[in-house]
């Protein structure tokens, strides 16, 4: 361990010892990378080190993924108490999101906090002078890798084995889903991190079946109809559809039902870029997926006020700041994207 990291650790685990209210805090809309991660967390500062400690969630949890949360130590925006809990709290920890503007609804709250705050993040440009302690890495799998690894370099840990598995659990949980499933995002240290909690007595076969094979059947009849009815696929080798509300409201679908959709298109070889945009308020949550020599994050910097890795990324794109109504949402997708690629081609072609 380099001897900066060693610092941050030593820095770490004064501010633990020394704080009894701890609260984390990950990003809006949260996936089993948040939540994993956030859950292991809780469950070392809770049952390892005997903390107050809560973990608090800008939006509701897929149902999919509701598993890896229990107990009264989860507060949700809105509810009462949560804005005191971060006033109130000792040690503050914002996981999986690279500045507060990630939790939305609670970056007011987040930014107003006068205890230590702590980062452990895997994007790209964290908000470094907006925490006391940063733990950033971009080349790993997953915010719940560099927990784990953050956790073992803690004082008295050392191994998985030493950690309960009400924290391993999680962390695996979270690798899992921030791979999808060991597909990308896959380093030499995230099939060590598996074998480790392997050996450590983690189901992975039981995890696999609550994550994967648990979705109501209203998931897989809107999946049929977005790649009959939606998906559009450009000679530029472009892949990318808009789920508006009607099709969310025909279908029935809940929050995080159409998690990796926007992987699907990537199995057809002419495909290097996939496009998912899904309506909410006001606005489209957008997910990118590439594959390699294509930048998804080049693409929601440019086009859709997002971010996040080389070939897995995010943004919204808004009406009316962006395009004048919904409707118009398409032909936007359809620009920029035509656009983007050529691009990339030129570049490519030019090095």
């Amino acid at each position: 361990m380099s001897t900066s990291v060693q610092t941050g650790i030593q820095r770490l685990e004064a501010f633990i010892a020394e704080a009894q209210r701890v609260c984390i805090v990950v990003h809006t809309h949260p996936d089993g990378d948040a939540l994993g991660s956030g859950s292991a967390l809780l469950a070392y500062l809770r049952d390892c080190r005997g903390k107050q400690a809560r973990l608090l969630l800008p939006d509701p949890v897929p149902p999919p993924l509701q598993f890896l949360l229990s107990g009264e130590d989860i507060l949700f925006a809105g509810e009462s108490g949560v804005r005191e809990w971060i006033t109130g709290c000792d040690l503050l920890f914002c996981l999986d999101m690279n500045g507060f503007a990630r939790a939305e609804s609670l970056e007011e709250p987040l930014r107003e906090c006068r205890a230590p705050k702590v980062l452990i993040d895997h994007h790209l440009h964290p908000d470094r002078a907006a925490f006391d302690l940063v733990f950033s890495e971009t080349e790993i799998s997953s915010a719940s890798e560099l927990l784990f690894r953050v956790l073992k370099a803690l004082p008295g840990v050392g191994q998985a084995a030493r950690l309960p598995l009400q924290v391993l659990t999680p962390l695996m949980a979270g690798m899992t889903t921030d791979t999808n499933n060991f597909a990308n995002s896959v380093w030499p240290s995230t099939l060590q991190m598996a074998s480790e909690l392997l050996a450590a007595g983690v189901d992975r076969d039981a995890l696999l079946e609550k994550i994967y094979h648990n979705y109501r059947e209203n998931r897989f009849r809107a999946m049929g109809a977005y790649l009959h009815e939606k998906l559009v696929v450009t000679p530029e080798g472009v892949a990318w559809a808009v789920l508006d509300k009607e099709f969310q409201r025909r279908y029935g679908l809940l929050e995080g039902e159409t998690e990796g959709f926007v992987n699907i298109p990537l199995g057809m070889e002419a495909v290097r870029l996939s496009i998912f945009l899904r309506e909410d308020e006001g606005h489209f949550r957008v997910s990118i997926r590439s594959k390699a020599g294509v930048s998804a994050n080049t693409l929601a910097v440019d086009a859709f006020h997002g971010g996040g890795h080389e070939r897995a990324a995010g943004g919204k794109l808004y009406y009316p700041a962006d395009i004048a109504s919904p409707q118009e949402a398409g032909a936007y997708v359809g620009r920029v994207a035509a656009r983007f690629m050529r691009n990339e081609i030129s570049r490519l072609r030019s090095k």
